[in-house]
């Protein structure tokens, strides 16, 4: 169930660092006009945060191999079941949910067609699947990166790429028409697929993971983000991620691609 009256910037920015947030954020939006049949899998549900943030009521199951983070999930009350459990192989019987969700997963896993195929398996002839991923701009987009190349110093710029990748742990970043490739051969048609986060919002993206340091020493001292969690604390951040929250949600040369499919109905 989605909550219309819900601040989804607030939601995700109190708890995590705000270029993170900012991002959780966008993504969030999206759900909001999409009917997902129960019982729903969450696939790589974390710790469950953007679940909590994003849906007022629980999804029937998450289920994600990193058993720290599974504990929090639970904590959080966000699932009727978290499972310890790879995409890949997904503990219940086939045609058990009625549909599926992935947010920012698939581009982490060592063989996404593999998970796609037993999330087919799972879900009901006809279920709904609904991910996002970075796509084939991501690494071009690194403003970083783009720089050094002005500056004479391509080598320095493909070096930070792959740094930013690897800190990121992408193992794979496609566009709309490679995953229709994987989609297509795990049983999946797409209803809709757009590019979405702006080169504009990417940079504050790309920044905020510098400027984001200290809540990442906080977070490995105190186990939280953000020390105060009140509205009043983001008085002037709010407003001003908010104008790159409210860009138009399609994006012609958009860094990351949503994407809302559906398994193929059998003959």
């Amino acid at each position: 169930m989605i909550d219309p009256s819900q601040d989804l910037l607030f939601n995700h920015v109190r708890d995590l660092p705000f270029f993170r947030g900012l991002l959780r954020a966008m993504e969030s939006r999206f759900y909001q006009g999409i009917l997902m049949k129960a019982p729903t899998l969450d696939v790589g549900c974390g710790d469950g945060h953007f679940c909590q943030a994003t849906f007022s009521g629980k999804i029937s199951a998450g289920i994600d191999p990193t058993l720290c983070a599974l504990k929090e999930a639970k904590e959080r009350g966000a699932y009727d079941a978290t499972i310890q459990a790879d995409g890949s192989a997904i503990p219940y019987p086939e045609n058990f949910f009625g549909s599926a969700y992935s947010n920012s997963v698939l581009e982490h896993t060592e063989d996404p067609t593999a998970v796609l195929l037993e999330i087919a398996r799972v879900l009901e002839p006809g279920g709904l699947f609904v991910f996002c991923v970075p796509n084939n701009r991501f690494l071009p987009a690194l403003a970083g990166a783009n720089y050094l190349e002005l500056l004479g110093l391509r080598c320095v710029a493909e070096k930070y790429r792959l740094f930013f990748n690897s800190a990121s742990r992408h193992r794979t970043c496609e566009g709309i028409e490679s995953w229709q490739v994987r989609l297509n051969q795990a049983g999946f048609q797409i209803e809709e697929a757009w590019d979405f986060i702006s080169p504009r919002t990417f940079q504050v993206i790309e920044i905020g993971h510098y400027l984001g340091l200290p809540s990442l020493f906080l977070h490995m001292g105190l186990g939280k983000w953000n020390l105060v969690r009140a509205k009043w604390n983001y008085k002037l951040l709010l407003p001003w991620l908010r104008d790159y929250f409210n860009e138009p949600a399609a994006q012609p040369n958009g860094v990351y691609s949503f994407f809302i499919t559906r398994r193929e109905r059998k003959a």
